[in-house]
């Protein structure tokens, strides 16, 4: 049984084709896909306390359940009134200014990531180079959050909405040692490993 001139000429055209698709050049790669809001550098950044040694954590970062309810979006460091606040990695102040009477600097970092730094007087200005360390400003005597002393607020946020927990970009151990309410009185009650209170 012989093949028909119509299936031969179908075949030499599929063997055509196949082959010019084998000798093709391979198209150039897609570019890796960057979710909304983050950045496909892979520099890395070193980070550090922005109050210079380390700090005592007054207050937690708490994420909040949905990104736009209520949470603490940063860590309260104690600082006193007038300290140094210093930029905790090289960047670039992105914001130095007032937001509703209270001073605010932020700075964006080659990883992506923006911190933020209040109540504190600007010494940077908007659009300068920061080194790791370098002055930012001074905490201001008003406008924190904390209610018996003077206290820092430092956030990290990647892209817009994205907050992130600042003490996590340290490359240290951070121990978070919490202080009683505000208010109480009274002894705090040590508890063994059975639970009983001694």
């Amino acid at each position: 049984m012989g093949l028909s001139g119509g299936a031969v000429g179908t075949a030499g055209v599929l063997a055509l084709l196949g082959g010019a698709l084998l000798l093709a050049q391979p198209s150039a790669p897609a570019p890796p896909f960057v979710a909304p809001g983050a950045t496909a550098s892979a520099e890395v950044v070193q980070y550090e306390w922005p109050t210079g040694d380390r700090g005592e954590v007054v207050r937690p970062f708490a994420a909040p359940p949905e990104r736009w309810a209520a949470g603490h979006r940063g860590v309260d460091l104690a600082l006193p009134a007038g300290a140094h606040v210093r930029a905790a990695a090289d960047g670039v102040v992105a914001f130095a200014g007032r937001v509703a009477g209270r001073g605010v600097v932020s700075v964006d970092h080659a990883d992506g990531v923006r911190t933020t730094y209040e109540p504190v007087t600007a010494a940077a200005r908007r659009g300068e180079q920061v080194t790791a360390g370098q002055l930012l400003g001074a905490l201001e005597p008003l406008g924190h959050h904390c209610s018996e002393s003077p206290c820092l607020h430092w956030g990290a946020r990647r892209g817009r909405d994205v907050y992130i927990d600042p003490l996590t970009l340290l490359s240290e151990n951070v121990v978070i040692r919490l202080l009683p309410e505000h208010g109480r009185s009274g002894e705090a009650v040590h508890r063994s490993h059975t639970g009983r209170g001694e």
